[in-house]
């Protein structure tokens, strides 16, 4: 039980209850799609304006809701290079490539080091990133 507290903390239970920009947009530049077809995760992540305030919908686990909110939160209002380098650092942390050290991303994102002992809980926590990382790499080339 100890262990699933580390995974459940007392940020992502919050996050995932009551999640940042968690709301179904018409009206945005683009929506993206993050799906995993093993869990059944499935998230909209709607991108409104440059820079773009970002917003989601949809469903899944606590981790990938939470991960998935904390994104729109630090994303939100950055230009590409700077949205790309969060994702970066968020997707390096939770590969362990740096430590809590190297974050600047803030004590929220220490929330989600749970997962460094779930590693079947990777992909829920990664989801988003992911999606939002290739985006703005093919934005970055333009």
């Amino acid at each position: 039980m100890q262990e699933l507290t580390k995974l459940y903390s007392p940020y992502i239970k919050a996050q995932s209850e009551n999640p940042f920009h968690f709301e179904k947009k018409t009206d945005v530049q683009l929506t993206l799609k993050a799906y995993n077809p093993v869990c059944g995760d499935r998230y909209e992540i709607f991108i409104s304006g440059n820079p773009g305030e970002i917003y989601f919908h949809g469903f899944g686990c606590a981790i990938s809701k939470a991960s998935t909110s904390f994104l729109a939160k630090v994303i939100s209002g950055k230009q590409t290079p700077e949205a790309l380098a969060l994702c970066n650092e968020f997707l390096d942390f939770i590969d362990k490539k740096i430590d809590a050290r190297q974050l600047t991303l803030g004590n929220d994102c220490l929330a989600f080091a749970g997962v460094h002992d779930f590693p079947e809980r990777y992909d829920c926590v990664t989801l988003s990133w992911k999606a939002m990382k290739k985006y703005l790499e093919k934005q970055k080339e333009k």
